[in-house]
């Protein structure tokens, strides 16, 4: 059996972290709050065992499996799921048995879909998924059990149980395979149609092509006439061209010549032209350099203007500034008078403030020692007050103790008081309730006597399950022989059937054919076929157009070579044929020496059993191809072989049948007795069960009585050694509370202390009061003449400045009065500078305009040459341009020729020089007129036009769709071939899974109910199939009766009774066919803690039966205790699953070793 050993998952819905889930043999539980993610182990499990419902995964798609991020985490693009198998039994499928070890990995990428790996092994899901059928497991396996799955059974409809039945036989991956090769063989059948269709369709168009081969050889004869009319056209054409090439080189020439007498004159011209501009230049230099001094002395004019206007905005500017600083001066002035009246201000006041302090220094001295005086007595009058309060305060804690540990003993007293009347009254009850064992003895009496019957019920049972079992394999056997021989029967009737169409659908045109009275011996056929031929299809009646007349048998036909039999000895025929027959001679051989050929007679023929024939006139018909009555007598032959097989078979199909409803008649009679010895050990069961109750209640209630009479008997004497103990205990407080001392004179002396207390505190406060304002005080002044001092530095600072000010503003003034003299003078030297520049600027005038006027006479005479020159060559260029024309002209001939000979060689296939002999017309020949050609060729042309679109491929592509259709009939015959094998192929599957799902029903049946009165602790339970004869069909109901209850459906039992009845069927099939894990996902929690016991003693030996490795997720403490490693998910980070573990064997085994040490 593959083993499963490790789930390791990756981004898989909370496990983002890598995980891994060690999966050993025997039980592993997992535990975890509500929605921690422990579900979404099994749901790993189920998904990379090739689940493919997203629903099933509660999710809307399955890339709700890929982690979706967290408050801290981002959400994963991939999710992995990887199972490691152990096949070191090499039990897996023959692809991957070659392995010991197997990975099987699932990985999703979103919006991308899954793909599944084995051992690093692209594969498909189908694979994984038969890998995991064939192991008794996968993504909808038995062995996959939650609280839904138990829901699912408990709700299900028969027919949907019967899938339970199907994993139990094994039978998954075959239904798998089988409902596969169901859709091969739908698939089959639909190309089958399919391919009938086209080939109807392809002969169809068959036809078409052909039609359209006739048109295009039409079309081909017309295109052969037009060609031969253009020919003639083209040749015209190459007429005209010649003549119009010829005419065009007149013209190049003529224009020629105009352009080599225009350029002449044109360079003449340009001549002239060219020395007029060769004085513009120096011209155009003269001119410049007058204009630019003239321009040079305009600018420095108007800079005089400007700086003579800045000289005057200068000495307004200055004058302003001297105002402003007078004024400044003044203002300095009196700031620095302001500063020597308040340092004077500020020095008296710090003299005051001086002389203050040292008075006051004096009185704080004496007020703080007062207050030391004072503290000093309140400190020591303290001191007492603590010494005497201590004592009072232990005296009193003292007498508060005694007192509450006197009541509680009071207290303690009553109860113990109370205790031991409640217990001696209980003493008589259970000394008064004490039976005698009479009842017990009787009850034990009765249990042996039902488990001995109780065996000799299982003995019956097991001898009648075994006559059952001995009847069903022979009911099996007789059904299979029923069936074969009805199948064989069926098969030969459909023979018949068959062979008897193909004779009535080969009947020839005759009402009776002559050949429907003839019998011939087997192997035969083919000599009197080739011997007769279509003569056996003449008509046996006169009215018939070809018939056998009725004549008398001659006695003079000649005899045939020696040693040769006549065909008559082998056929029997009416007489009319006789004669016939009498002259056909049958050889052994294929072939004949000509001696023998020879030696026959006119009208005598020879034929071989193969179906040779030799005619004495020499005609020889050899055996290649059989004729049409050869095949008719086969078929009759065959008919009759047949319809003697059908009347044996038909009695042994009768013979069978009844054979097998004997069988069955005696099967179920068996069974009925194995059902009425199944409820007397059901019923021996539950008297065993009932007894055993008795019985052990019994004794219980015995036993309890006698430990609670002991129990109560120690009670006594504790409780009367206790009292006592308290009584004592009481007595001795009570001395102690009246030995304690009084505090009268204490508590005065206290009384005083704090009296006294009060009025040094008070004295002391008023003496604090007064020194603490005459510190403050003494900080105000401090803090004033700090003050004073940053003042007088702060006004003597300002003095200083005010003086530097008062310098800096004389010195600014002086320097001002210098620059007013300074631009007072100097508006009239400006002046006497602009007068002067004014005379030179009228003299650069005159000479600048002398100069501009030469230039412009001098660019007249230059615009007149330039004019004369773009006369000439605008005459060259029009004398050019009509030369451009002509050569124009003439390339257009060369290239109308070049494209005439290109549609020649393109339309006709030749040069232009062979274009009429294309049209039958010999150098020199007479063409016929032009407009007589080009009408007939119009004509030619418009009948091919009106001809419609012509398929000139018609031909080819007819006997390339013939070829094609010869294909498909092949195809056609080897889909036949196919559906047969694919019918024959599920007809094996079904008799296979119909034999393991009964034999897997009764095992799954028998293991049922011992289950179930396990887990009930009695009880009976059985599985029926129902609402259809064939069990692949057939439905799977339940029918179950607790104790105490009467026999009924699942449906009718309890919340708790339906758990554990499903779980029991789960068992049931699981012990049938074990897998290699069984996951168990909260399948205790509807059960109390009974229940929960008998369930985890079930799974324990379930564990030690079978090499099954559990996985069960619980919440029950019981179920935790039972496992042997506990796995522990917890979400510490809110959305991520985390997986912790603990070996509880590990653990317990290192207890005991610490224990021992």
């Amino acid at each position: 059996m593959v083993q499963f050993n490790k789930l390791r998952l990756s981004g898989f819905k909370s496990f983002v972290d890598q995980t891994e889930l060690l999966i050993s043999s025997g039980m592993t539980g997992i535990v975890g709050p509500n929605g921690c993610g422990k579900s979404n182990l099994v749901e790993a499990l189920r998904w990379v065992m090739g689940e493919t419902s997203a629903k099933r995964m509660r999710g809307s798609e399955m890339d709700d499996v890929i982690f979706a991020g967290s408050a801290t985490r981002p959400a994963r693009n991939i999710a992995e799921v990887s199972l490691l198998l152990d096949n070191r039994d090499r039990t897996a499928p023959a692809a991957f048995n070659e392995y010991d070890d197997i990975e099987v990995v699932r990985r999703i990428s979103r919006g991308s879909g899954s793909n599944y790996k084995v051992n690093g092994k692209d594969v498909r899901a189908r694979d994984v998924q038969l890998l995991f059928a064939d192991a008794a497991s996968g993504s909808q396996s038995t062995a996959l059990v939650s609280q839904g799955r138990i829901g699912e059974i408990i709700n299900a409809k028969p027919t949907s149980r019967r899938g339970l039945l199907e994993e139990a036989a094994g039978i998954t991956g075959l239904h798998s395979r089988r409902h596969e090769a169901e859709l091969r063989l739908r698939a089959a059948e639909t190309n089958l149609e399919r391919l009938e269709d086209v080939i109807t369709t392809l002969d169809t168009q068959l036809q078409g092509l052909k039609k359209q081969a006739r048109q295009a050889n039409r079309y081909r004869n017309l295109a052969q006439l037009i060609r031969q009319h253009e020919a003639i056209l083209l040749h015209y054409e190459s007429v005209d061209a010649k003549k119009a090439q010829g005419d065009a080189l007149d013209i190049l020439k003529a224009a020629q010549k105009d352009v080599s007498e225009k350029t002449t004159i044109t360079a003449q011209k340009s001549r002239i032209q060219i020395d007029v501009a060769a004085k513009l230049p120096i011209l155009r230099e003269t001119e410049t350099s007058h204009s630019s001094k003239h321009q040079r002395l305009l600018i420095n004019q108007e800079a005089l203007q400007r700086e003579e206007q800045q000289a005057i905005e200068a000495l307004n500017k200055s004058t302003e500034l001297l105002s402003q600083l007078k004024k400044d001066r003044e203002r300095a002035t009196n700031i620095n008078a302001d500063a020597l009246e308040a340092e004077e201000r500020l020095k008296q006041e710090r003299a005051a403030i001086n002389e203050k302090n040292k008075s006051v220094h004096a009185d704080q001295q004496d007020l703080e020692s007062e207050c030391k005086k004072h503290a000093q007595t309140i400190s020591e009058i303290d001191r007492s007050i603590s010494e005497i309060n201590s004592q009072i305060a232990a005296n009193e804690a003292q007498s508060v103790a005694l007192k509450r540990r006197q009541n509680e003993l009071k207290e303690l007293i009553y109860r113990q008081s109370t205790q031991l009347r409640q217990q001696e009254a209980q003493h008589k009850h259970l000394v008064s309730q004490q039976e005698s064992r009479a009842s017990l003895i009787d009850a034990e009496r009765d249990l042996k006597a039902a488990e001995q019957k109780l065996d000799q019920t299982k003995e019956t049972s097991a001898k009648l399950e075994k006559d059952v079992l001995c009847k069903r394999q022979a009911e099996e056997q007789a059904r299979d022989a029923n069936q074969d021989a009805q199948s064989e029967l069926n098969q030969i009737s459909a023979e018949i059937r068959a062979l008897n169409e193909l004779l009535r659908g080969a009947s020839s045109s005759a009402a009776h054919p002559i050949l429907d009275e003839l019998s011939v011996i087997t192997g035969y056929e083919k000599a009197l076929g080739a011997a007769l031929g279509e003569d056996l299809n003449a008509g046996s009646e006169e009215e018939a157009v070809a018939h056998w007349h009725d004549i008398p048998m001659r006695t003079d036909l000649p005899s045939l070579p020696e040693g040769i039999q006549p065909l008559l000895n082998f056929v029997q025929s009416p007489d009319r044929l006789h004669a016939r027959l009498s002259q056909i001679g049958l050889v052994e051989t294929r072939s004949i020496d000509e001696e023998l050929y020879n030696q026959l007679a006119p009208g005598q023929r020879l034929v071989s059993k193969e179906g040779t024939l030799w005619r004495w006139d020499g005609l020889t018909v050899r055996d290649d191809a059989p004729s049409t009555a050869t095949v008719r007598l086969e078929y009759k032959n065959r008919l009759k072989g047949l319809e003697r097989e059908k009347a044996r078979i038909e009695s042994h199909t009768i013979k069978a049948k009844e054979h097998f409803i004997a069988v069955k008649q005696a099967l179920d009679e068996s069974l009925e007795d194995e059902k009425l010895a199944r409820q007397a050990l059901n019923k021996a069961h539950n008297d065993v069960s009932a007894t055993n109750n008795r019985h052990t209640t019994l004794a219980q209630k015995h036993a309890k009585l006698a430990s609670q009479l002991s129990a109560v008997e120690e009670n006594l004497q504790r409780l009367i050694r206790e009292n006592l103990e308290t009584n004592e205990q009481q007595k001795a407080i009570t001395a102690e509370i009246e030995s304690l001392p009084n505090q009268k004179q204490e508590k005065e002396q206290l009384v005083y202390l704090q009296k006294k207390l009060s009025g040094e505190r008070g004295l002391l406060g008023a003496q604090r009061g007064k020194l603490e304002q005459v510190k403050r005080d003494v900080t105000t002044r401090r803090e004033r003449l700090v003050s004073i001092e940053n003042e007088l530095n702060s006004w003597s600072r300002r003095t200083k400045e005010a003086k530097q000010y008062l310098a800096e503003i004389d010195v600014r003034i002086k320097h001002t009065e210098a620059e007013i003299e300074i631009w007072k003078t100097k508006p009239q030297e400006i002046k006497k500078q602009k007068e002067a520049l004014a005379t030179v600027i009228a003299k650069s005038g005159v000479e600048k305009s002398k100069a501009s006027e030469t230039l412009r006479s001098a660019e007249l005479e230059q615009a007149e040459a330039d004019r004369q020159l773009r006369e000439s060559e605008q005459l060259l260029a029009q004398a050019r341009e009509a030369m451009i024309r002509a050569e124009s002209t003439v390339e257009q001939n060369k290239q109308a020729m070049a494209i005439l000979i290109d549609r020649v060689r393109e339309r006709l296939g030749c040069s232009l020089e062979k274009a009429l002999s294309i049209a039958d017309i010999q150098i020199g020949e007479d063409l016929p007129p032009r407009n007589e050609v080009t009408r007939k060729h119009d004509r030619l042309t418009n009948e091919r036009n009106n001809m419609g679109p012509v398929n000139l491929r018609a031909e080819q592509e007819a006997e390339e769709l013939d070829l094609q259709i010869k294909g498909m009939l092949n195809d056609k015959e080897d889909l036949l071939l196919a559906i047969g094998k694919l019918r024959q192929g599920i007809a094996n599957l079904n008799k296979e899974g119909r034999e393991r799902l009964l034999k897997a029903f009764d095992r799954v049946n028998a293991h049922f109910s011992d289950l179930f009165v396990r887990l009930f602790g009695g009880g009976r339970a059985h599985l029926t199939l129902t609402e259809a004869e064939d069990p692949l069909h057939a439905g799977l109901e339940i029918m179950a009766s607790p104790p105490g209850k009467r026999l009924q459906v699942m449906s009718l039992l309890s919340g708790g009774e339906q758990a554990l009845t499903a779980l029991s069927l789960l068992f049931a099939v699981f012990l049938t066919n074990p897998a290699p894990i069984c996951v168990l996902d909260e399948v205790d929690a509807p059960l109390d803690d009974a229940n929960v016991d008998r369930f985890c003693k079930l799974v324990e030996e379930l564990v030690h039966s079978t090499s099954t490795r559990f996985l069960i997720i619980s919440h029950h403490r019981m179920t935790m205790a039972r496992v042997r490693r506990l796995f522990g998910v917890t979400m510490s980070e809110r959305g991520v699953s985390q997986l912790v573990s603990v070996n509880l064997e590990a653990a317990d085994d290192l207890m005991e070793k610490k224990q021992q040490s």
